[in-house]
């Protein structure tokens, strides 16, 4: 049976149910696919040897996400080859790139948990209520263990992205 937690998220106020486990740093990073486009399907696995900062989204098209997406594209070109970045929402793959294009990222990987919501499920960010992705950031170290992670306490704020910048630098 999966895991549901509750009242430890909300939506602007609203309590908002959680599914899956609540990570800490210091645990092994869950496998997950998700989609790069509607055939091609990315992996954990796929980004093996790099330093992942994974920034997590409801959706795109929202002023948080957007600001949140574009800090960590800026951000992308101090930290180096041995950092990946990687943005996961349920946005399907389509838009995900339309966006992308129309805000002039190119550093940050756009990947879509809209199929299996595996991500969202394993790293414990599914918003039952919304089928989407609850912001959180994680930071993987190349030996997929958990160096950073933050879940928010509400969908509508920011991350901490001087606290997730500097957990990738101390794995440099």
């Amino acid at each position: 049976m999966t895991q549901e937690r509750t009242g430890v998220a909300t939506f602007k106020g609203n309590p908002i149910t959680l599914v899956g486990p609540e990570l800490k740093a210091g645990d092994s990073a869950p496998a997950f696919v998700v989609s790069k486009n509607l055939l091609e399907d990315a992996s954990l696995g796929d980004y093996a040897g790099k330093i992942k900062l994974i920034s997590v989204v409801p959706s795109l098209d929202t002023g948080v996400c957007d600001a949140q997406t574009r800090r960590f594209n800026s951000e992308a070109a101090g930290l180096g080859d041995d950092v990946v970045i990687l943005t996961i929402s349920t946005d399907l793959p389509f838009a995900q790139a339309r966006w992308c294009g129309a805000a002039g990222i190119d550093s940050v990987i756009t990947l879509s948990d809209h199929k299996e919501t595996s991500f969202g499920q394993a790293y414990g960010v599914l918003i039952k209520e919304f089928r989407l992705d609850m912001r959180s950031i994680f930071v993987v170290d190349k030996d997929d263990k958990l160096a950073y992670v933050e879940y928010l306490g509400e969908m509508a704020e920011h991350p901490d992205y001087e606290a997730a910048i500097s957990a990738v630098r101390a794995l440099l």
